[in-house]
């Protein structure tokens, strides 16, 4: 983090997994921390967990996929920290593996509003108070699924391609602003909803027997990825797709 003052960090999907572990990192940096989940007890625990190690943070209750509700969570940080420097849009879901054309119109159009369209509405709200403090940093948390096909995952894929292009665009229009845009994108990282997917199932196995570190990520090193592109370590570096996933991209 930069030491100019007191620096304010917004987290989205907070209250578990890679964005808990981000909100505790921004804290542990000095940045307040406001910890956004669509789960008030999730979120509530994470600031906690913060205000006990020493940091600062305030729980929100957010929906993503609303705008309205977005709106009223970026200012309520506002309100409660004074403006916005960092963001690291992390909230999304995940959707049942199945080819095109077993999907259904409603599954399709809610995993895209909640990734891809909950995203927008995000940064939407939260690229005026950057420009406000005349520049910051945005990490949106992507996917591998963002970079190339997951087979049977039409939906998820298709949104996390718009997120890292969504990315890419903001990077570009808001670098005259000397805000940066980038987005991690991590491989199959050890959260608890990986945990309950692959709970009875060989599938942590079959996965670090194609990934080259042989290993998955913890929600830990996802989220030292997104502060890290958040911190003045990255000044140079905008519009970027990082993976994070132990060299299974290579």
């Amino acid at each position: 983090m930069s030491d100019r003052g007191r620096k304010v960090a917004l987290v989205t999907g907070a209250g578990s997994g890679i964005g808990r572990a981000a909100a505790r990192e921004f804290a542990r940096s000095g940045a307040a921390v406001a910890v956004l989940d669509i789960d008030a007890s999730k979120a509530a625990e994470t600031a906690e967990m913060i205000r006990k190690d020493g940091g600062e943070a305030l729980a929100v209750t957010v929906d993503i996929a609303d705008a309205r509700s977005v709106q009223s969570a970026v200012e309520r940080t506002v309100a409660s920290y004074g403006g916005l420097d960092y963001a690291v849009n992390n909230a999304g879901m995940a959707s049942h593996h199945r080819r095109l054309d077993q999907l259904s119109v409603d599954e399709f159009e809610r995993v895209a509003r909640v990734n891809l369209t909950g995203t927008f509405l995000c940064m939407k709200y939260e690229l005026p108070l950057l420009r406000e403090r005349r520049g910051g940093a945005i990490v949106n948390i992507a996917s591998n699924g963002g970079l190339y096909a997951i087979p049977t995952a039409p939906a998820y894929v298709a949104a996390k391609h718009g997120v890292v292009g969504l990315t890419k665009v903001a990077a570009v229009d808001y670098a005259p602003d000397n805000i940066r845009v980038n987005a991690v994108c991590p491989g199959p990282t050890r959260t608890p909803g990986f945990e309950q997917v692959a709970a009875g199932t060989d599938m942590v196995a079959r996965q670090e027997a194609i990934t080259p570190l042989g290993r998955l990520a913890t929600a830990a090193e996802a989220a030292a990825a997104a502060v890290w592109l958040c911190s003045d370590a990255a000044s140079y570096i905008t519009g970027i797709a990082m993976s994070v996933d132990g060299g299974r991209r290579a």
